[in-house]
């Protein structure tokens, strides 16, 4: 169940414990453990009151992963330098897209090419 990955992945990003997390929402720990382990389905107030502990909007616990997919290309895309190449990928054929890939990566690590 996305949910569950979904709380579980963000009560960690936001480095609580599932006590903490409980003392928040003002229930059990075993709750949030029934939740992240998808025995128990949260209601609709549930969801809500997990967002505000969270301190996330709602739609982050129950996005999918082609909604999450969307928003991690959106982020790429907004960077113009990133845009631009990836407009130009298309354009290359393999052999181009390997020594483009391996320059970046070079240049990226600080390794120079010797002729």
């Amino acid at each position: 169940m996305q949910v569950a990955g979904q709380v579980r992945d963000i009560r960690k990003s936001r480095h609580l414990s599932q006590r903490q997390l409980a003392g928040r929402m003002q229930v059990p720990r075993t709750y949030i453990s029934k939740i992240e382990n998808g025995k128990a389905i949260p209601t609709l107030g549930s969801l809500e009151r997990l967002a505000a502990a969270l301190e996330v909007d709602i739609c982050q616990l129950v996005r999918d992963a082609r909604s999450c997919r969307e928003e991690e290309v959106a982020a790429i895309l907004s960077d113009p330098f990133l845009a631009e190449i990836a407009a130009l990928l298309p354009h290359l054929d393999s052999l181009h897209r390997t020594l483009v890939s391996s320059q970046m990566r070079d240049m990226a690590t600080g390794r120079r090419r010797t002729a």
